[in-house]
């Protein structure tokens, strides 16, 4: 019949529309290609995933963890939720950028870490090493959270690659409250934990978006939602390349930096604070940046209203790459 399929021929000439399940199928992991957001196996932005870290430039992964939460729990749920919001975005290249950073890196979802809830004490380092064996293939990583905790054994595994970082932190909270407890484990002190080790530089590191009380920053700078009001994102842009230079970087973006009317999913939630377009502005500041390492911290999906916490995170995250791509 002369409307007969020829199947063979289709099956040879299929477009991008007709491929699924991208994470396991893609052939390379350049180039963005379009696949419906509704279906498919999930991965960061369509990237393959793949424990092959062998030429990537960005290794993608999560840490499922929420066990040093001070108030809500839930977002050991926040990787598969930011995976899962950023398929929205992964048919088309990232507005506001002049590229597709895809085409620059390539960047492979690794997966998420794995640890042993029922040791506690031994899920720190089990992270760092994780981390740092992804470091030896990978040139940089991006982790997705996970409460802020998560953020410290990463960071050791950077330092260790590195030598110390500067911070450049988004967040409600300085995270910077003196905690001299052995072997204690907070979402709330690490980064002052990260200061007494080494990790940080005090002296190059920069808080944005702080509207909660501490007397003692451990001598990190602080741009305070208030400041952000009052000067905008283009004077933030300014403030933290003028702290960092040309240091290396490292980004750890804590979702409750935004006011919970942008990310309502997340364990302690504080009113005040920065819009999602007015923190895509200060990151779009940064381009050049000597960027080392990033993460996507403490989006607690449970607590979440139609995915604007989780495709906020998966928006910042996606930013954090294109930063990365202008310094490659």
């Amino acid at each position: 019949m002369s409307d007969t399929l020829d199947l063979e021929k289709q099956g040879s000439s299929l477009d991008e529309y007709s491929q699924s399940d991208l994470a396991f199928t893609r052939d390379t992991p350049l180039g963005t290609l379009a696949e419906p957001s509704y279906s498919g196996a999930l991965s960061f932005m369509r990237r393959q995933f793949s424990k092959d870290l062998k030429g990537a430039d960005v290794a993608v992964f999560g840490i499922p963890y929420d066990l040093s939460v001070s108030n809500r729990p839930g977002a050991r749920f926040g990787p598969r939720a930011i995976r899962q919001a950023s398929s929205i975005m992964a048919w088309d290249r990232v507005w506001g950028w002049p590229f597709d950073p895809f085409d620059k890196l390539k960047v492979v979802d690794f997966g998420d870490l794995a640890f042993d809830p029922g040791y506690p004490s031994d899920i720190p380092h089990a992270l760092s090493a994780q981390t740092f064996g992804m470091l030896s293939k990978a040139k940089t990583t991006l982790m997705l959270g996970g409460d802020h905790f998560s953020s410290y054994p990463v960071l050791k595994a950077h330092a260790q690659k590195h030598g110390p970082l500067s911070l450049v932190q988004f967040d409600a909270h300085s995270d910077t409250w003196a905690d001299d407890g052995d072997g204690r484990i907070d979402h709330g002190t690490m980064f002052y934990k990260a200061i007494k080790d080494g990790i940080i530089n005090p002296d190059t590191s920069i808080q944005v978006g702080i509207r909660t009380n501490n007397d003692e920053p451990q001598g990190v700078k602080t741009l305070s939602a208030r400041w952000l009001r009052k000067n905008g994102a283009d004077a933030a842009s300014e403030e933290i390349r003028r702290r960092v230079g040309d240091t290396p970087v490292y980004i750890s973006f804590d979702i409750d930096c935004l006011d919970p009317a942008y990310a309502p999913g997340t364990g302690t939630p504080v009113v005040g604070g920065p819009t999602t377009g007015e923190v895509r502005d200060i990151l779009r500041g940064l381009e050049g940046i000597n960027l080392k390492g990033m993460d996507v911290v403490e989006v607690s999906p449970s607590y979440d209203h139609a995915e604007i916490t989780a495709l906020a995170g998966a928006t910042i995250a996606l930013d954090l790459l294109c930063i990365y791509a202008t310094r490659k």
